[in-house]
């Protein structure tokens, strides 16, 4: 029946509207049936590729023919999917290549579009997660918001789709917040600036420094603790530091939510990949540290010795949060309805080198796995003007036209660099319209293509926003974009106007990440 997802893959790419999206999903769960409906959200919601299995969108470039005819299933998919991802040590990545290799090998043209989608995170279906919970929500007839509570607290997509399918909402209300199983994070909306934050709140806010770390959750059980990630990967052995702070806390048990951080000296953050690597890593934990080490900051608490806080008032929550942890693991924060203070406080943030401030509204409980209005980020956004060195051709809705933008800036002399220097690529930020015109553009400077790429004259300059420079062995500055997105093509401007490799080397030693 795998088909037969990638069937409806395509339809909800294709359709505009939210709840017509909602009830094809919820029609394919239905036809599905419980094991292989829970099988398929786990498949769509990314929980298969969340295993690490090892293919990235260069493995992708060379797959067999596509099956004359469907045959795979979706469970015997997850399992293929599974068996790559156990592939370890010696010669692992022929073997990747072997089992990757058999499973696109029967599976038809749709199933591989979906199948590469899953593996490189790119289905384009808009919200997925939330519109999966819905129609989870939908096929078994019970409320969303069970359904949505129940992912919150359970972490597992495929866990809660099973239940609900199977014994619907009694089974949903089973699920509780358990010590030692990760919780979906809390999300924050953004805003333009601090002002606009505030106006969304009612009464004073809690500003609080938004570091560039790693989003953090530390389980503690008596001397058992956990650590995990916000994808909820567990990463207790590479973090030994984080371990010891949570058990020399005064508390039995606890579940606490926060970021940890790599600082240098003068308790400046280092660059957001530093810390990315020194988490992700699995060598020598004890060296790691003694070389890189993390410094947990908490800013909420989810339970306390035996009591859930998810319900209670943010106010409360700080409150106990505040008797449990000492000052120096806490967020930086302040209270306040002034918007010059908030301001303040924000230029505060970034003078000691973090990427802005979160506003929070003391009376809102945590709405874990949601971006809701009891959170909201604001962060200064970087911008540059760069040229389209390339793009891809885009697939769901997008298919037929180039979508994801090669991104390049000007050498300008520096030495052992071509003249134009790509520094990441981004889809992001490209409406219906935009999407028409530049592949009309672009093909109209094509100077050659491959089966997935058309390259270009270096002649379009295009406003870009991203988040912060990352270091990247991919690309010849070493630097590439985090989060970037298209802001408008600045017709105004000639390539040689473009930003150069010199001003991005500058903002990147400027500024976090």
């Amino acid at each position: 029946m795998l088909h037969r997802i990638a069937e409806i893959s395509r339809a909800v790419a294709a359709e505009p509207a939210r709840n017509a999206k909602v009830g094809l999903l919820a029609g394919l769960l239905r036809e599905l049936g419980p094991a292989e409906g829970a099988a398929a959200v786990a498949l769509l919601s990314g929980e298969s590729r969340r295993q690490r299995i090892g293919v990235g969108p260069a493995a992708l470039g060379d797959l067999p023919a596509p099956a004359p005819a469907p045959s795979l299933g979706v469970l015997e998919t997850e399992d293929a999917l599974a068996a790559i991802a156990a592939v370890h040590g010696a010669g692992a990545r022929a073997e990747r290549r072997r089992l990757l290799d058999a499973l696109f090998g029967r599976a038809t043209g749709p199933e591989q579009e979906l199948l590469a989608g899953v593996l490189v995170g790119d289905l384009r279906q808009g919200a997925l997660d939330a519109l999966l919970g819905d129609a989870v929500a939908k096929a078994a007839g019970v409320p969303a918001p069970a359904v949505r509570r129940a992912l919150m607290l359970r972490g597992s997509a495929r866990a809660v789709a099973g239940a609900a399918l199977t014994d619907g909402e009694p089974a949903l209300r089973a699920f509780g917040l358990r010590v030692g199983r990760a919780v979906r994070p809390m999300l924050a909306a953004a805003a333009p600036d601090t002002a606009a934050a505030l106006e969304r709140i009612d009464g004073p806010a809690a500003l609080e420094w938004k570091l560039d770390g790693i989003r953090v959750q530390v389980h503690r059980d008596g001397r058992e603790v956990a650590v995990f990630t916000r994808s909820l990967d567990e990463i207790t052995g590479r973090v030994p530091e984080l371990v010891e702070a949570a058990l020399a806390l005064p508390v039995g048990s606890a579940v606490l939510d926060g970021e940890a951080i790599a600082l240098g000296p003068g308790g400046r953050p280092r660059p957001f990949q530093v810390t990315a690597a020194r988490a992700a890593s699995r060598q020598d934990p004890a060296r790691l540290r003694a070389e890189t080490p993390l410094r947990p900051f908490f800013f909420d608490l989810l339970h306390l010795d035996g009591t859930d806080l998810l319900d209670l008032p943010a106010a409360r929550r700080w409150a106990a949060l505040e008797q449990a942890v000492p000052a120096g693991l806490r967020v930086p924060g302040l209270l306040t309805g002034d918007p010059g203070q908030a301001e303040a406080f924000l230029r505060d943030a970034l003078g000691h080198g973090h990427e802005g401030v979160l506003v929070k509204d003391p009376a809102a409980p945590y709405a874990a796995g949601r971006r809701g209005a009891g959170w909201i980020k604001v962060k200064p956004h970087h911008t540059l003007d760069l040229v389209v060195l390339a793009a891809e051709w885009g697939s769901g809705r997008r298919r037929g036209f180039l979508s994801n933008l090669h991104l390049g800036a000007r050498a300008a002399g520096a030495q052992g660099l071509p003249p134009w220097v790509m520094l990441g690529k981004t889809f992001k930020g490209l409406t219906d319209e935009l999407l028409v015109w530049q592949t009309r553009e672009l093909l109209a400077r094509e100077v050659g293509r491959d089966s997935t790429t058309v390259r270009v004259r270096p002649e379009l300059v295009v406003e870009v926003a991203f988040d912060g420079l990352q270091r990247s062995p991919r690309y010849p500055a070493g630097l590439a974009l985090r989060f970037a997105r298209v802001v408008r093509y600045r017709d105004d401007k000639l390539a040689e106007e473009a930003d150069t490799v010199a001003a991005v080397r500058a903002l990147a030693a400027a500024g976090p990440g």
